[in-house]
């Protein structure tokens, strides 16, 4: 495989097992393991885009370009909360759920939003994950809110973030940027108040918070670095590596309850996926065949 094609599986790897690295300080509040994952994620980012002489399009930002970044900033500070404490209550299962119904979501938010047109296999791969979300509902009781919360969230994050202007890690250190501030007084009143971990519970914890910022960039910094290069359609497969590992860490280390019932919901979700897929390599093809045909 080439270079960038390794940098998108290990990409998708790293975010498969995320669940494993979260689960060692479960004992941390939801609410601290996000202030450090901000908190150090911009740090992290600050060095890469400041020290690395990248602060001239950030000098170009407009009012509207940061309106447009602060609410990407809310829509990934949300998702990555959902994510954690989905964690780190032992629903790994369903937020691997919410990944494997995003590419769904990102059609649908296409139509709603952007106005475009599904073809006839993707209807059909709508109506059978929403079989899958309603069978689910039901076997729940509720709606599966988790996996829901994590790809509207997400998928919403990703049709603002298409519309911005700025590079991947400039935007997203923008966005971090916005948030951080906000992270860093909520860990400071915890920390004043005698609830703060951090500093508290030993070295191990300390330096897996702070490693909570890597944790963050170096996923994205390989995908950035693969996605400009690797086709749309592979990448597209490829994405549901980590939900797959996701999915195996929550049935198969964390021993998390999985019925009959749930495998029904599930199988209409993969199913959905892979007709998804099925449509997009066909349509793919077609476009590669027409433009063979054009003359040059």
């Amino acid at each position: 495989m080439s270079r960038p094609l390794w940098y998108a599986v290990a990409a998708y790897l790293f975010w498969g097992f995320f669940p494993l690295y979260w689960g060692l300080i479960r004992h941390v509040p939801t609410g601290q393991a996000m202030g450090h994952r901000i908190v150090w994620s911009a740090l992290v980012l600050g060095v890469l885009v400041l020290g690395s002489g990248r602060r001239q399009a950030l000098s170009r930002v407009t009012r509207r370009v940061a309106g447009q970044y602060a609410t990407a900033a809310v829509l990934i500070g949300v998702n990555w909360t959902i994510y954690v404490w989905a964690v780190n209550a032992g629903f790994v299962v369903e937020t691997s759920l919410g990944y494997f119904i995003l590419p769904l979501i990102n059609v649908l938010l296409g139509v709603v939003v952007l106005r475009e047109r599904l073809r006839r296999l993707q209807w059909v791969a709508v109506a059978i994950a929403a079989a899958g979300v309603a069978h689910l509902t039901r076997t729940y009781g509720a709606p599966p809110w988790i996996a829901l919360g994590l790809a509207v969230t997400f998928g919403a994050y990703g049709l603002i973030k298409k519309q911005a202007p700025l590079p991947p890690l400039e935007g997203l250190f923008l966005e971090t940027a916005i948030l951080a501030p906000i992270a860093l007084i909520y860990l400071v009143v915890e920390q004043s108040s005698g609830s703060g971990l951090f500093l508290r519970t030993g070295a191990a914890t300390d330096l897996l918070l702070m490693g909570t910022g890597l944790l963050t960039i170096i996923p994205l910094a390989l995908f950035a670095a693969a996605v400009q290069r690797v086709p749309l359609s592979i990448v597209g497969i490829l994405q549901y590596i980590s939900p797959t590992i996701q999915f195996l860490i929550g049935i198969l280390v964390f021993r998390e309850a999985f019925s009959r019932a749930q495998f029904i919901g599930f199988a209409l979700v993969w199913s959905a996926v892979v007709l998804f897929g099925i449509d997009g390599l066909h349509t793919r093809r077609q476009t590669l065949a027409a433009e063979a045909a054009i003359p040059r």
